[in-house]
């Protein structure tokens, strides 16, 4: 039962460690990808009486081995075993002398010697001598090695043997746990230090190799100084105590009209201006004499005490007082009469003539009847002359539209006349 526990749990650490090992880190733990010279020990258990997976007599040894890897993947192993019985046939019975065996085996690994646990296959070819008779045979099984840093190894091992004179022999088990180490060093011995170069300056660069062996400098410039730190060495720099660029041999970049834009990234070198336009003066597009920050209508010439922008007409300031009056709306409603539609396109064509302008509609009542009812019909009718312009391609954002009821009348409200002039929608243009 215990050699059957012991097999199987050396099949199964194979497939575990082999895993682990493929993710064990191995650039600084080994020497390389094939094992080098080995020689090590063993201590084994041989039972010589049953067959897998009868248990018999479980007999005590010990080996002495060499291994030599031949491949990445191919070690080559012989060892010398004594066994502390003398097991043969047909006696079957163990006296006190001590058996003799020698073999040589292949050892095919799953993965590089680079790796910490590494299982492996083994086949191979033996003789030993007992009860005074030499017999050959044929070890094969499975086994994993651990290696420590390519300088000493550990190996678990477990065969089965097939006897080629079964009339002196049985087939048995072999089991052996062993540590081997290199025979020398796998390490790279480290070189000697080279001669340490003369550097006169102290900089860093050797004089084999300095330009400027006796100013302390920097390796980039072959030794060199480079005292205002622009990347250019002071040999060549012509303004070596200020940075530069360089297109200027080290100098910095001119600025002509010093107006702070350098001269490579002023589009008006000779005339002073502004960062923001490239050192270009502020530009006025309408050529208006008032420049396109300041001009409210940068697109459309205007006098300055406009703002830049074009003063609006007399006759279109009284036809927009003419309209205040001539929209009518459905009596006691917001509904604008048909009649209105002639005047409110003309006042459309106003406000498309005026683009930089924005339009404020104010509606008004009378006094007649409910205070609260006028002020919401005033706003109600102020919004539909609104929804009108916007209906006829008006932004909607260029007008503002309210309604006052009866709180600012313009004429009296006690005669029809007055309250005549009362009912109104006012229209006015006015900048942005």
């Amino acid at each position: 039962m215990r050699i059957r526990q012991f097999t199987s749990a050396l099949a199964l650490s194979a497939l575990a460690l082999t895993s682990f090992a493929q993710d064990t880190p191995k650039e600084s733990l080994f020497a390389s990808k094939k094992k080098g010279s080995l020689i090590g020990f063993s201590v084994n258990i041989t039972d010589y009486s049953a067959s897998i997976p009868q248990i018999g007599k479980m007999d005590m040894g010990a080996s002495l081995m060499f291994w030599q890897g031949l491949t990445n993947n191919l070690d080559l192993s012989i060892r010398y075993n004594a066994v502390f019985t003398d097991y043969a046939l047909p006696e079957r019975e163990a006296n006190t002398h001590i058996g003799h065996e020698l073999e040589g085996s292949l050892h095919l690994r799953a993965l590089s010697d680079d790796h910490l646990f590494n299982p492996f296959l083994s086949a191979g070819v033996g003789v030993g001598r007992y009860s005074g008779s030499f017999v050959p045979y044929a070890p094969v099984g499975i086994g994993i090695q651990m290696n420590v840093a390519s300088e000493a190894y550990v190996f678990l091992q477990g065969n089965y043997r097939f006897s080629f004179q079964d009339t002196k022999l049985d087939n048995n088990t072999f089991y052996s746990l062993g540590f081997a180490t290199s025979i020398g060093s796998r390490k790279p011995k480290t070189p000697p230090p080279p001669p340490v170069p003369v550097d006169t300056d102290g900089d860093g660069t050797p004089d084999v190799s300095d330009e400027c062996p006796t100013v302390a400098g920097k390796p980039e410039f072959n030794g060199c100084p480079d005292t205002d730190g622009d990347g250019i060495p002071d040999k060549v720099d012509k303004c070596p105590t200020v940075a530069g660029v360089a297109k200027y041999n080290g100098c910095p970049i001119p600025d002509t009209d010093n107006d702070g834009v350098n001269d490579d990234d002023d589009a008006c070198p000779t005339v002073p201006g502004l960062a923001r336009y490239k050192g270009c003066p502020i530009p006025d597009s309408d050529g208006d004499g008032v420049n396109d920050e300041e001009d409210r209508c940068p697109t459309v010439a205007g006098p300055a005490s406009n703002r830049g922008c074009p003063e609006v007409k007399e006759e279109v300031k009284k036809r927009l007082s003419f309209a205040a009056t001539a929209v009518q709306f459905e009596t006691g409603k917001a509904a604008i009469k048909k009649t209105s539609n002639k005047v409110l396109d003309e006042i459309v064509s106003i406000l498309n003539e005026y683009p930089d302008y924005y339009m404020t509609i104010d509606g008004h009542t009378d006094n007649t009847g409910n205070a609260a009812k006028n002020l919401e019909l005033s706003k109600q009718r102020a919004n539909s002359v609104k929804a009108y312009f916007v209906n006829k391609g008006i932004d909607a954002n260029r007008i503002e539209a309210d309604g006052h009821g009866d709180t600012v009348p313009k004429a009296s409200n006690k005669t029809a006349k007055g309250r005549a002039q009362n009912r109104r929608v006012e229209m006015d243009l006015k900048l942005k």
